[in-house]
């Protein structure tokens, strides 16, 4: 439809309507562009407001080497704690035990407890049952046992009495390498309680003795002796711990000392 104003010195203008509406969001005809377009603006074409793009996530996967060094970490520390748990039970059983779960011990006094006893102290030559003897009659007379090392035989009369002092009697063969009797003379040497010496007929190389305990081994190495030394000095002693190892027999020899007194020395 048009209107028109007749004539006069102002005329309208003719306004012509095309009975539509601006679109929603778009400037009105004639008005300038705004600096960009509002967000869900129609898409060029008429397929409606454009969606909007979801960011894609971009997995990066396990850090593995933290967690594994965390496991690691885990399984040291519960080893330590199990460890320690376990040595403090076994540091809590009774001496006789811990020294009966020696692998390869011989326990006398309970497989036979008869070889053990005696009467009285005896002078002269005696005999036992075992070799070395590790109990039973003996002399008056302690071999000296203050961490002592003999380079020679010494006599089981005496050696006897320090096993029941509660000393540990290291023996071995007079052939073992040198470098195996250092070793043993190590573990003795300034000990008290301890007492070491070379042994003809030893059927291994090496045979540790406590009253009523023995351990036969064919290694210096072994540390089994360790056990040995750490569960039986002092605790096997027949006479308690505070029995004398000092103010003993110094002398090397088989022969009992009072008879050596009364023979000559061999040549």
């Amino acid at each position: 439809m048009s209107i028109s104003t007749p004539g006069g010195p102002e005329r309208r203008p003719t306004v012509v309507s095309t009975g539509k509406k601006p679109a929603a969001g778009r400037p009105a005809s004639g008005a300038k562009a705004g600096s960009g377009k509002p967000a869900g603006s129609p898409r060029a074409g008429g397929k409606g407001p454009r969606k909007p793009v979801t960011p894609v996530k971009v997995s990066q996967g396990r850090a593995w080497g933290p967690i594994a060094l965390f496991v690691a970490v885990g399984v040291l520390a519960a080893g330590i704690i199990g460890y320690g748990a376990w040595a403090s039970f076994q540091g809590a059983k009774p001496w006789d035990k811990r020294a009966n779960a020696i692998d390869g011990i011989s326990n006398i006094r309970k497989s036979d407890p008869e070889s053990l006893k005696y009467e009285s102290h005896k002078s002269g030559p005696l005999t036992w049952k075992y070799s070395p003897p590790v109990g039973g009659v003996h002399n008056a007379a302690w071999q000296n046992c203050m961490g002592d090392v003999y380079d020679a035989p010494i006599a089981n009369e005496h050696a006897v009495h320090s096993l029941e002092h509660g000393a540990v009697w290291i023996t071995y063969r007079p052939d073992l390498p040198k470098d195996q009797v250092d070793k043993l003379a190590g573990k003795v040497r300034g000990v008290e309680k301890m007492l070491m010496s070379p042994y003809e007929g030893l059927d291994k190389p090496i045979s540790l003795q406590a009253w009523g305990y023995q351990l036969k081994l064919d290694n210096a190495d072994d540390s089994r002796i360790d056990e040995f030394i750490k569960d039986l000095r002092v605790n096997a002693s027949a006479e308690g711990p505070t029995a004398l190892c000092n103010t003993g027999i110094t002398a090397t020899g088989t022969t009992p000392r009072e008879l050596q007194q009364q023979q000559p020395p061999t040549q």
